[in-house]
């Protein structure tokens, strides 16, 4: 049964997953990086840390609610969203001063990076509707429905965070 508020959940997340992924569309493929005279060099390396804190949390949430301990599970997850979303805060005033990394690597691991890359642009662009989707069934406590998203939710928003570490550190981090 959908009621008012699921409908106003819906439009909410479709507008702010369709705005997030059209804004960072617009950063990465539209604008010059540049005019920026900040040196942020060192924000790679805390968006990597942010990815790391993001995977390990995330971790020691599913662990937490295998072993029945639900408001630490609850305290986990909502500290992992905490670190995406700043690790996204990150990313986007990086990507805005500096813009992207070219890859250095030929051969055989250029083809891995740009297959790990390509992945996890693609899985990070659903990501966050999920994630909204899945923290919105939780809070309505519609558990059925929230564990069966989050099998889905779980493995893809590891995989963009640690396939970010990894991309990171291929970069020459």
């Amino acid at each position: 049964m959908t009621t008012q508020s699921d409908r106003s959940f819906w439009i909410f997340n479709a507008v702010i997953s369709t705005l997030a992924i059209g804004f960072l569309g617009w950063l990465l493929v539209l604008r010059e990086a540049g005019g920026v005279s900040a040196d942020l060099r060192f924000m790679p390396g805390v968006n990597a840390a942010l990815n790391a804190t993001s995977a390990t949390l995330l971790v020691l949430g599913f662990a937490a609610i295998r072993s029945g301990r639900r408001e630490i599970h609850q305290r986990l997850m909502v500290s992992a969203f905490v670190a995406s979303a700043v690790f996204l805060v990150g990313y986007v005033i990086y990507h805005y001063a500096h813009g992207d990394t070219p890859y250095q690597g030929v051969g055989a691991i250029r083809t891995f990076y740009f297959t790990i890359l390509i992945s996890h642009v693609l899985l990070s662009i659903v990501m966050l509707p999920m994630i909204l989707t899945t923290f919105y069934l939780a809070s309505r406590e519609r558990f059925t429905a929230h564990k069966r998203l989050a099998r889905w939710t779980l493995p893809i928003w590891l995989y963009v965070s640690v396939t970010g570490v990894v991309i990171y550190v291929m970069l020459g981090g």
